[in-house]
């Protein structure tokens, strides 16, 4: 099944930075970018400390395409 990273849209209406992001969930800008532009699905772990950060249900980050 494919999903679609919203996390793009989360971050900027929150306005929060990456970068800044990036180094709060403790992973690279890059690898972030590659998250953010659906190159890559994070590890679960990541997932997790992403979901927690937002405040948001993992469900709402990713949605079926």
């Amino acid at each position: 099944m494919d999903y679609k990273c919203r996390l793009k849209v989360i971050l900027a209406e929150r306005e929060i930075k990456h970068g800044d992001f990036a180094k709060v969930i403790g992973i690279s800008t890059g690898a972030l970018s590659s998250i953010v532009n659906n190159n890559s699905f994070p590890s679960f772990k990541v997932v997790y400390r992403i979901s927690e950060e937002l405040d948001l249900d993992i469900r709402k980050i990713w949605i079926k395409k």
